[in-house]
């Protein structure tokens, strides 16, 4: 049932978006009361005047939309839908509501009828989505269908030219665009209208009808036991036989079922090609005209039993249905695809990322090592600087040191050179008062003096002796400043060397940090490959 609900619901949707004149997507609630009533009507579907008042009374909410008429559709109409309307019928009706909106008005080569087939035939092979269409594929079977119903040699190289100017923003075509492609004989050229129309018709039967073979045979009646040329129709479940192939004046029907078989027969009586059908309850004895088609009709017969036996449905039918699977597997296994090239493309988007990121950290790496290179070098610069300047400045002390120290010595030597001359002046006084002393008697006064210069010259003697101490203390404290400096220069000496080899191991670090990323340079190269 839902097969069938599908196949309605494609014909009623070409009826509704006729009925939508301005493209509003939206059709007045007056017009959908007459279409439901058509429906209810070739459907044979007990009519509900109430609910179709109820549903579509007048109030404010104006047009309806495709979506606000599916509830009552589906409830009302599809879900009481039994199997014992004339299809054709109901095609028509819905054919008729939409034909003159939707058309081309430019010439065809088929007629409005053909057309109405074409149109029946879209609505089988299209898409189960809407807005409906028919796929390529789709549109390649139908074509050699018709190629060959019209006895012509399908021209895969034309259609596959066809394909190529195809509009790549469409996945298919629409009912009246494949109209106009078959009916402005595009594939179809050399072709008669006679001929095209007979192939639609064909195609019609066969896709539409059930029609799985049908021509001129003789048939034994049963109780005259003469023999009567008919028109034989094969349907999936029955064979009917008619006078003419106008099927206007139908004589019978062979119902089918798996108990049924057919045989062939020898010849006898003066007919040849002979071939018996069995039912349950009767016989029926049929020639063909030829050998080739008495077995082309056993053939038919024999798998059209097999599959009553099966429960398979028509092959045509089961042909569009594999037809569809297959589409929506490699549709499936497309977008599979396209979701695994998306992973991969996300993973090797995180990948470069990730590796963009490695590499940014290795240049930071390498900037705060050429950085710290810098800072070193400066440091080092610095620092000789620095100890240039310490050493400069060292042996500009050591220089007034000594500079110092040796007019000390100067200054000491000049005085011990004074005490010399004081020490020989009191010799020579010793000699003088000596001297002297002889003559004190006469010269008190001398005497006197010269006492007093003894003393001047004792207290001058102090002093200088004084001032000799201070300045051997001097001299001890200089020796001591000068072997302080020798020890902070030594001190100097030695942090010099420990920062020159602090530097000499930064600059095997940055050497190591350098080949580390020299190395890892190389990832990106092999991974883009990878990837």
């Amino acid at each position: 049932m839902g097969g069938l609900k599908d196949e309605l619901l494609k014909a009623i949707w070409h009826a509704f978006t006729a009925l939508d004149l301005d493209h509003s997507g939206k059709v007045s609630k007056s017009q959908l009361k007459v279409l439901s009533h058509n429906l209810c009507t070739v459907l044979k579907v007990p009519h509900d005047p109430v609910a179709l008042e109820e549903h579509f009374r007048d109030d404010d909410e104006g047009p309806v939309s495709n979506q606000g008429y599916m509830p009552y559709l589906n409830k009302f109409i599809l879900e009481k839908v039994q199997d014992n309307f004339d299809k054709i019928e109901f095609n028509r009706m819905c054919w008729t509501l939409c034909v003159k909106k939707n058309l081309t008005k430019s010439p065809l080569l088929i007629t409005e009828e053909d057309a109405f087939k074409v149109w029946v035939i879209f609505n089988f092979l299209s898409e189960d989505k809407y807005p409906l269409i028919i796929v390529p594929e789709e549109i390649e079977y139908l074509l050699k269908k018709l190629t060959e119903a019209m006895g012509g040699g399908w021209q895969q190289e034309q259609f596959e030219h066809y394909k190529i100017n195809f509009d790549d923003s469409k996945d298919g075509l629409s009912v009246w665009e494949l109209i106009e492609l078959i009916g402005n004989g595009q594939f179809s050229k050399g072709m008669d209208r006679q001929t095209v129309s007979m192939a639609i018709n064909e195609v019609f039967n066969e896709l539409i009808l059930d029609v799985l073979k049908q021509g001129y045979m003789m048939k034994k009646g049963h109780r005259r036991k003469n023999w009567t040329e008919r028109w034989f129709v094969l349907k999936p479940n029955i064979i009917s036989y008619y006078v003419g192939e106008d099927l206007k004046d139908k004589k019978g029907d062979i119902l089918l079922d798996e108990n049924c078989c057919v045989e062939s027969l020898p010849d006898k009586d003066g007919k040849k090609c002979l071939f018996l059908i069995k039912c349950f309850d009767k016989t029926f004895e049929i020639s063909a005209s030829d050998k080739k088609k008495k077995q082309e009709w056993i053939q038919a017969i024999h798998s059209t039993i097999h599959l009553l036996k099966l429960g398979s449905p028509p092959p045509h039918k089961e042909a569009r249905q594999r037809r569809k699977e297959l589409r929506k597997k490699l549709l499936a296994e497309q977008e599979e695809l396209e979701r695994q090239m998306k992973e991969l493309q996300t993973a090797n988007e995180n990948k470069q990322q990730e590796l963009e990121t490695v590499r940014k950290k290795l240049e930071e790496a390498a900037s705060r090592a050429a950085e710290e290179e810098k800072k070193r070098l400066q440091t080092q610069v610095e620092l000789q600087a620095r100890f240039s300047t310490e050493l400069e400045r060292e042996k500009l002390i050591r220089q007034q040191m000594e500079e110092q120290v040796a007019q000390k010595s100067s200054e000491l030597e000049q005085y011990l050179q004074r005490v010399q001359e004081l020490e020989d002046m009191y010799l020579k006084l010793q000699e003088a008062l000596e001297d002297e002393r002889q003559a004190r008697q006469d010269e008190e006064t001398v005497r006197k003096l010269q006492a007093r210069l003894l003393e001047e010259e004792s207290s001058k003697r102090a002093e200088l002796e004084k001032w000799h101490l201070e300045q051997q203390q001097a001299i001890q404290t200089t020796e001591a400043e000068k072997q302080e400096l020798e020890n902070q220069r030594v001190l100097k000496e030695r942090a010099l060397q420990e920062a020159m080899e602090q530097l000499e191991q930064l600059e095997l670090e940055r050497k190591q940090a350098l080949e580390q990323y020299e190395v890892i340079q190389l990832i990106p190269a092999n991974a883009h490959v990878k990837f």
